[in-house]
């Protein structure tokens, strides 16, 4: 697979919402419960500091994305947070490595010093690992912090980088 990862652009709308609206249906990793529709999508997309867009060159299908943000305002504007989601059934080839490698890079391209993850579900192994790989620092456990779609609640764990 040869992925590129290039800026949002809005004719990615529907393959980018496609994917966004995989991860929010399983409900066991990002915290909205709305699906994203091509308009809010786009509008959502448009609207982050950076959203990159992994496309495989060999087959010009997108298969995953990131948003990049400021995870707080003022004076602590300087830390970002982003939100990774790859393609359900591709999943497992190191796409989501590529793009928050990439993310790392773009911000601190755009002058965020840290990055942070608030809520690492403690059953997404595999990003722990990933995190865990990359650098990433656990600042603790945050008991039933993420709701699942079965109505209990599941720990979450924050992280952070330097960048």
């Amino acid at each position: 697979m040869n992925i590129e990862i290039s800026p949002y652009n809005p004719k990615d709308a529907d393959d980018a919402v496609h994917i966004w609206n995989e991860v929010v249906e399983e409900g066991i990793a990002f915290p909205q419960v709305d699906l994203l529709t091509g308009t809010s999508g786009n509008e959502f997309f448009l609207n982050q500091t950076y959203t990159g867009i992994a496309c495989d060159l060999d087959t010009g299908t997108i298969v995953g994305l990131y948003i990049l943000h400021p995870n707080n305002v003022g004076r602590c504007g300087h830390i970002c947070n982003a939100s990774y989601a790859v393609k359900r059934d591709i999943r497992g080839r190191h796409i989501g490595e590529k793009l928050v490698t990439r993310c790392l890079g773009r911000a601190k391209e755009l002058d965020f010093k840290i990055l942070q993850f608030n809520a690492v579900v403690s059953s997404n192994t595999y990003a722990l690992r990933l995190y865990e790989k990359l650098g990433f620092i656990k600042l603790g456990i945050i008991p039933g912090g993420f709701l699942l779609k079965d109505g209990t609640y599941e720990d979450i764990i924050p992280h952070y980088r330097i960048l």
